[in-house]
């Protein structure tokens, strides 16, 4: 039986449930061990206090150790915390039934600053995100109507190895620098539902807009991307998308957003699977590329033989080495089908090209320059 993948929670309900148990041990001035958390689609979810502690001046700090489940995450077992003060404020007779005079949300250590623009916080602000703010203020306001707490409220995120764990990200090319970004559109992970993976995708095409440019370069994964900036070495960093498997997804985006040129940067693996027209490339259909590649063969080459030891090589890379010492034509017929596979998901007008490196970094076939 196939063993069912457990769901997790995100960074943004991880800061608001360390925000409501700083909250919580200010008024009630002891330590929750769990605090309920309604997530942005209307569910509520217990969150685990890991730590939480009160100073001599009324401030609280309370940290939750983000779980994301089943689902890869860099920022899985990270440490998120909140520091939380009640500010001095003088009561106004005519709102004495409002709670919470405000809540002003910060970021401290480990949680990035916004210095492009394109994403969804405007450029000087710390990169924690609308939904996140929105629970934050949330789990403010749960606390401040069960108390009846009339002040404003100043909470800071912070994310104490957010620093290194950024490293492992694309923040620093989006402008988010010195953390990580505090994010979530529902509140909970779903395992391999790559939400993260698309939100990335997704700012990094906007900060690309927003720098002004109509051209970007896709590619896969770091290391096609290190062989096109190279290749490209002219274009400034924000041309350069990283769309791991999401071949549809990021060309419908970026035509959105207004390119009117779209060149894919890739290896010969994703470029077979990317010719055949599938939306989502993932390593699963390998057998069915091989067929493809068989196919194309016979079609290009006339050559049985050869064509059966396309068909049986062990993967797309055994089957380049061979293509591209006997019949490199049929490099070029893979790289002019990715043109015409991804036409189809764009409007008419936004101009595709391809681009198939060799597994040492050098230009196999340009469609540019063809």
């Amino acid at each position: 039986m196939k063993k069912k993948l457990r769901i997790g929670f995100t960074t943004g309900t991880a800061a608001a449930a360390a925000t409501k148990g700083a909250l919580m041990m200010i008024i009630e001035k002891k330590a929750p061990h769990k605090v309920p958390i309604t997530l942005l689609t209307g569910d509520t979810l217990k969150i685990a206090i890991h730590t939480c502690t009160l100073n001599n001046e009324g401030q609280a700090t309370c940290t939750v150790i983000k779980d994301a489940g089943d689902d890869p995450d860099v920022t899985h077992k990270a440490e998120i915390g909140a520091m939380v003060k009640l500010l001095e404020v003088k009561p106004d007779p005519s709102e004495k039934n409002r709670k919470c005079h405000g809540v002003i949300i910060t970021g401290g250590e480990g949680v990035g600053r916004i210095t492009k623009p394109g994403l969804e916080v405007p450029p000087g602000e710390p990169a924690i995100n609308p939904g996140p703010r929105k629970m934050i203020r949330e789990a403010v306001n749960d606390v401040c109507d069960i108390h009846n707490i009339q002040q404003p409220i100043h909470v800071e995120i912070f994310v104490p190895e957010g620093k290194k764990l950024a490293e492992k990200t694309l923040n620093a090319r989006l402008g988010i620098l010195g953390g990580i970004s505090i994010l979530g559109t529902t509140g909970i992970v779903r395992p391999m539902s790559h939400d993260a993976f698309i939100a990335t995708i997704e700012s990094a095409l906007s900060v690309a807009r927003a720098a002004g440019l109509d051209h970007v370069i896709m590619t896969t994964g770091r290391r096609s991307e290190r062989f096109a900036q190279s290749y490209w070495h002219h274009l400034p960093l924000e041309a350069f998308i990283q769309i791991g498997d999401f071949f549809k997804m990021s060309l419908v985006s970026a035509a959105k957003r207004g390119f009117k040129h779209i060149t894919l940067a890739v290896f010969f693996g994703k470029a077979t699977k990317m010719a055949q027209g599938i939306p989502h490339t993932h390593a699963a259909r390998a057998r069915l590329t091989m067929r493809h590649l068989y196919e194309w063969s016979l079609e290009i080459t006339r050559d049985t033989n050869f064509s059966q030891r396309v068909l049986m090589a062990n993967t797309a890379r055994h089957a380049f080495d061979i293509i591209k010492e006997y019949y490199p034509k049929l490099i070029y017929h893979v790289a002019k089908k990715i043109v015409t596979s991804a036409k189809v998901f764009v409007p008419a007008g936004v101009e595709i090209n391809s681009v198939i490196f060799d597994y040492d970094g050098k230009t196999v076939f340009d469609a540019t320059k063809r």
